[in-house]
């Protein structure tokens, strides 16, 4: 009996997992998709101090993927995301503090934040940040109490 749960349970992970790789491959009809930070438009995100870059999907209302930038000393207080966020580093470092600790996301560092984790962001003092930024689902910032 628990042998066959865990194998009925095994079975239905891996279909999650195959679904939401296919709808966030959909995301980009098939396409190659080339982008370079340098090239990208950026727009300025309400509060200040946070601007995005679309590279495919609408990170108001799906699955996306953006390059994101944090100005210098950028602050982001605690919060949580509806979903998954995966980060890496492209410039700069994006600043990550939990009840684990600190982390300084630089260069080719990558971090994976699950939806509903609370924690802290910002950029770095000098640099700011630029940073790759997916999200299994849109992007929200919900404030910490």
């Amino acid at each position: 009996m628990k042998r066959s749960l865990l194998v009925v349970g095994v079975a239905a992970a891996l279909m999650v997992a195959w679904s939401i790789g296919r709808v966030q491959g959909q995301q980009a009809g098939g396409k190659v998709i080339f982008a370079s930070p340098d090239k990208e438009s950026f727009t300025d995100m309400p509060g200040g101090g946070v601007s995005m870059a679309a590279i495919w999907g609408d990170s108001s209302k799906e699955a996306h993927g953006t390059f994101t930038k944090f100005k210098p000393g950028h602050d982001a207080g605690m919060h949580t995301h509806t979903n998954d966020v995966w980060i890496v580093g492209v410039k700069g470092a994006y600043l990550y503090k939990d009840d684990d600790g600190e982390k300084r996301v630089g260069p080719g560092d990558f971090l994976r934040v699950p939806g509903g984790h609370k924690h802290w962001s910002g950029g770095d003092k000098n640099e700011g940040a630029l940073f790759y930024e997916e999200s299994s689902g849109k992007f929200d910032l919900i404030p910490a109490k």
